[in-house]
């Protein structure tokens, strides 16, 4: 991504987005559609190229020290940009990101600094969830079902949000999953900790996703795609995981060829 996309039409905000060190190389089209349907719903949208990792497996497994570290660098790479708003598009990021200001609370100047990064990030859904868009969305006719990470879902309660940005795109008949919010066994990197538990849980996600019917499932979150597009795969179910932000990204720029209408 460039460092800078200019809002279009009149700026309401100035953005800085969170690349993750894991989505930029495996799923750089979710940063490239968050971007583009901020811009369009206003934002100049700030994508420093020298962020680094937020922390956030470094802090599932205990590693404090590191956690700390990446945190502080993080905050001082977004404090440069002099954004309003620091938005995350993967939950386990942003659930870290909210809590920098507990993290480094007893560290000597960095409360404060943290406190303020912390209140900035928002989940890109919180973002886009209150734009009206005002008839410039074009049809996206799929039937969606989403899922529920649980670092969004049940670390930052976020739940109406997603469905929100969903609904909001014409022609999309959005399912209701069963246990939505049953973790898939992703869970950081507990699918590597404990895979055979994972693999349960997976089996029981992607048996649900198939009770409904759905032709794409929407997730909020990198580790959570990954993890539900290896069990999709693993049963040779034509379903197709996407960021809830790609299927908006879609009605307003055009639909892929290899979606399918369903």
């Amino acid at each position: 991504l460039p460092e800078v996309t200019p809002a279009r039409g009149r700026r309401v905000g100035r953005i800085g987005l969170l690349a993750g060190s894991i989505q930029r190389f495996l799923l750089p089209g979710i940063n490239r559609a968050t971007a583009r349907a901020l811009a369009a719903a206003g934002y100049e949208v700030m994508t420093p190229r020298d962020q680094g990792c937020c922390g956030a497996l470094h802090l599932y497994t205990g590693d404090l020290e590191a956690g700390r570290a990446l945190a502080k660098k993080m905050i001082e790479t977004f404090e440069r940009t002099q954004v309003d708003t620091v938005v995350a598009n993967a939950a386990g990021c942003g659930s870290v990101m909210k809590e920098y200001g507990r993290l480094l609370r007893n560290e000597t100047g960095w409360r404060d600094r943290a406190g303020a990064f912390s209140a900035k990030v928002r989940d890109v859904s919180e973002i886009l969830s209150e734009v009206r868009w005002d008839g410039t969305l074009k049809p996206v006719p799929l039937t969606v079902t989403y899922h529920e990470a649980c670092h969004l879902a049940h670390a930052q309660g976020i739940r109406s949000e997603p469905r929100s940005l969903l609904q909001q795109v014409p022609g999309i008949r959005l399912v209701e999953l069963p246990e939505s919010d049953l973790c898939c066994g992703s869970a950081g990197i507990y699918n590597m900790l404990q895979p055979d538990l994972a693999d349960q849980l997976l089996r029981w996600k992607v048996q649900r996703i198939r009770e409904t019917g759905a032709s794409h499932v929407a997730i909020g979150n990198i580790g959570c795609l990954l993890q539900i597009t290896l069990g999709l795969r693993q049963v040779n179910l034509p379903v197709q995981a996407v960021h809830p932000v790609e299927l908006l990204d879609w009605s307003l720029h055009g639909m892929p060829a290899e979606a399918p209408s369903a």
